[in-house]
């Protein structure tokens, strides 16, 4: 992902210029500067500690991209904060609601700005659907339907995803957790009563997920993640209205809307289109410019991991219903 992320913002050397790069691995980093060359440019400085790096390029740095495992995102994020840096954060944010609350809390202490790096929220299709929403051109929401699936188990076996310490959960919170953050981001509003069923399939983590939801203001949600389909990754979310429907993806991969323009059993869907989009560093960019509101503050973040620890609650009490707090 990190190398991903590096193609996307070397397409964008007007704006951007990457400094230093923090890599503990010689292998990875080995793999990161091939891209530098390829387009003739220096290879950035490097170093596998972040607080050295944050230390010797005091002054010199304004933002960071932070790539890592689940687990390290707290403790990297606010010590970007605290040096002074705007931060885009690979999802998910934190891997609970209690780390969400101390990062919010850094945020505002040090007046810098962060960003969750969903592709979801921060694409032009998710940004219209919500705004679509917020109008009322759906009438009331009566519900939302969300599902992901990926041949997962099979592709991170011995990777540190299925490694509970280090991940936070599974597939339901890895590639799942771009399912959690749309539906959070769409609704625009906390749950009050989640029931979650999630089943390992021999596996260190989470594999398969069903959830049942209700939010606040009663809109009823189900999302169903498989983590061990056939060979692909693919998505859809369904938001259903009063007066028409909105299909999406978890990724924003996709727009289309259907209005009760007319009576009777019409279902026509319209495809939305919308402005191209480099990803997730351009959006950033613009956040930081001034250009366009947060997509994607930690406050979404917050509201993301208190669905996560509702779910964790109740699938420990086989699928009980718990209430959010």
């Amino acid at each position: 992902m990190a190398r991903y992320h590096i193609k996307m913002m070397l397409q964008q050397q007007d704006t951007t210029e990457i400094v230093a790069i923090c890599e503990p691995s010689a292998q990875q980093l080995a793999a990161s500067a091939e891209l530098f060359d390829r387009v003739g440019l220096p290879v950035p400085a490097a170093g596998p500690d972040l607080e050295t790096l944050l230390k010797e390029f005091q002054g010199e740095l304004d933002a960071a991209l932070i790539v890592t495992p689940h687990a390290f995102h707290l403790k990297q994020a606010m010590a970007c904060l605290e040096s002074g840096l705007d931060v885009l954060l690979e999802k998910p944010m934190v891997i609970n609601a209690r780390e969400a609350r101390r990062l919010i809390k850094s945020t505002r202490t040090t007046g810098r700005l962060l960003v969750v790096a969903f592709p979801g929220s921060l694409s032009p299709q998710i940004r219209l659907a919500k705004e679509m929403l917020q109008r009322g051109d759906l009438g009331v929401i009566q519900g939302l339907n969300g599902v992901v699936w990926q041949n997962w188990k099979d592709i991170t076996h011995n990777t540190w995803r299925q490694a509970p310490k280090l991940a936070g959960g599974g597939f339901l919170f890895d590639t799942g957790a771009h399912l959690l953050n749309t539906t959070c981001d769409l609704l625009g509003e906390d749950f009050a009563e989640v029931a979650a069923w999630l089943d390992n399939r021999g596996a260190p983590v989470d594999i398969l997920g069903a959830v049942m939801a209700r939010t606040k203001s009663g809109v009823y949600v189900t999302m169903h993640a498989s983590g061990d389909s056939y060979p692909t990754c693919a998505s859809e979310v369904l938001v259903i209205g009063s007066r028409g429907l909105i299909r999406t993806g978890i990724w924003g991969e996709r727009l289309q809307v259907s209005l009760s323009e007319s009576r009777g059993f019409v279902y026509k869907l319209r495809t939305v289109q919308v402005p191209a989009s480099l990803g997730v560093w351009e959006q950033f960019l613009d956040v930081r410019a001034g250009k366009m509101e947060n997509p994607c503050p930690p406050q979404v973040g917050l509201r993301m991991a208190k669905l996560w620890d509702a779910i964790n609650a109740s699938s420990l009490q086989g699928g009980k219903p718990v209430f959010v707090h």
